[in-house]
């Protein structure tokens, strides 16, 4: 740790505090400005270029502000983080509530293979994936609660719908939770890769993601459809 990490932590020991975050007050206001300018610098600048400073700067607040939300540097980083893993939530009662009771499996299956592609295939969240494994190293912790909160909740609610499916007689799936890995690894290996080495934001349009997504669903069912 650096002279400045150090200066940084020790003020966000003396500056920390609870804070009043419900919707609507100030300070819900200011934490907002604060996450989002933080998300920018950091993506902008990586961990190590990221200073508390220029965070309050670009949120217009006082650096005291900043540091009566979040302790120090690791902390802001880390909600910024996990907060994207709230972007799942929505994908996995999606799962829970229509794939595993629907009679429309093939229906319900590319629906939910569209929303998943174009969700991770977004270009913010693209250049935070890869921010999260550029600092892998430094946050191995945090990187294995990015993937264990988000992906593999995925993973797990898509085990169980595709369990339950198989019950019904609509799915030919022995194996549930490799079905699902399968059915993932079709759905996003190439485009997602493509996009992680090769530096692009948008390397595909929303049309080709869908005809991906389509394909991926046509290519699992051949061999896990009805039986």
């Amino acid at each position: 740790m650096n002279a400045l990490d150090r200066h940084d932590e020790e003020l966000g020991r003396v500056m920390g505090g609870r804070v009043d975050l419900r919707e609507g007050t100030r300070s819900a206001d200011k934490h907002r400005a604060i996450l989002e300018a933080a998300t920018e610098i950091f993506l902008d600048r990586g961990y190590a270029g990221a200073s508390m400073d220029e965070v309050a700067a670009r949120a217009a607040v006082g650096k005291q502000t900043v540091y009566k939300h979040f302790v120090d540097k690791r902390s802001l980083f880390t909600e910024i983080v996990l907060g994207t893993t709230n972007q799942v939530d929505g994908m996995v009662q999606l799962i829970a509530e229509t794939l595993s009771r629907t009679d429309h499996v093939e229906r319900e299956l590319t629906a939910l293979a569209r929303r998943f592609l174009l969700t991770l295939m977004d270009p913010q969240l693209l250049r935070l994936r890869r921010l999260i494994i550029a600092s892998a190293g430094q946050f191995p912790e945090l990187g294995r609660a990015w993937y264990q909160q988000g992906f593999e909740r995925v993973l797990g609610s898509l085990t169980d719908s595709f369990t339950r499916l198989a019950e019904r007689g609509l799915m030919n799936v022995r194996e549930p939770g490799r079905a699902a890995d399968h059915f993932v690894g079709m759905l996003l290996w190439i485009p997602l890769n493509k996009a992680m080495f090769m530096g692009e934001d948008r390397p595909y349009t929303t049309a080709e993601l869908e005809a991906h997504a389509d394909a991926a669903v046509q290519a699992f069912l051949a061999s896990h459809g009805r039986p």
